[in-house]
């Protein structure tokens, strides 16, 4: 399924958001993932949620899974993810998550990654291969300044061009330098994490 062009942005487009919650390094439990729906960064429209294994293999497949089964599913436009990682290093393959839901991937984090000490700390799991290129198909990381100069963000896409992406990141950043539904996503899921950990 291949995502739908976006072309032209509408204010009230809507985005989920996905982070996940706290977790113990390295151990075999599983960690939640919660996503929350935006109408753009303004409404909070839902939330869904799944487990993904800390440092597993499954969160592609969770996550394709826990979007397409969301009654919201049909209305999303764009898939929001804070970094290409949960759980440690179940490592996202945002390619196959933008084909298979037909959703473009915008990949967020607060600091640019340092992709050394990720290959480094990729060594030392399972499945080692499998997890860099995942890695490495991210694509390119490019700058993003959402609300001034002092508000930057660091993205990789999937299924978007940057500058529809960059369009994105500004309109959904309606509180802080991070999208607002990766925001409220992470809020949830760190509240959650405090009773289940």
């Amino acid at each position: 399924m291949t995502p739908n062009p976006l072309r032209v942005i509408k204010p009230e487009i809507r985005v989920l958001g996905v982070d996940d919650s706290r977790f113990v390094l390295h151990s075999k439990s599983q960690v939640l993932v919660v996503g929350t729906v935006f109408r753009a960064g303004n409404w909070l429209e839902g939330v869904m949620s799944t487990l993904v294994e800390v440092d597993g293999l499954d969160a592609t497949a969770k996550l394709i899974s826990m979007i397409k089964q969301s009654p919201h599913f049909r209305q999303l436009r764009v898939i929001l993810l804070d970094g290409i990682t949960l759980g440690g290093f179940n490592v996202i393959d945002i390619k196959t998550l933008a084909f298979a839901t037909g959703k473009p991937v915008i990949a967020v984090t607060t600091k640019k990654p340092d992709l050394e000490r990720v290959h480094s700390a990729l060594r030392n799991l399972p499945h080692y291969e499998d997890r860099w290129k995942a890695v490495l198909d991210a694509g390119e990381i490019f700058a993003v300044v959402t609300r001034g100069k002092k508000h930057q963000v660091y993205a990789e896409i999937a299924g978007l061009t940057i500058d529809v992406a960059v369009q994105i990141l500004r309109l959904t950043a309606t509180r802080s330098k991070v999208p607002e539904p990766l925001r409220v996503a992470h809020i949830i899921a760190s509240g959650i994490s405090l009773y289940t950990t």
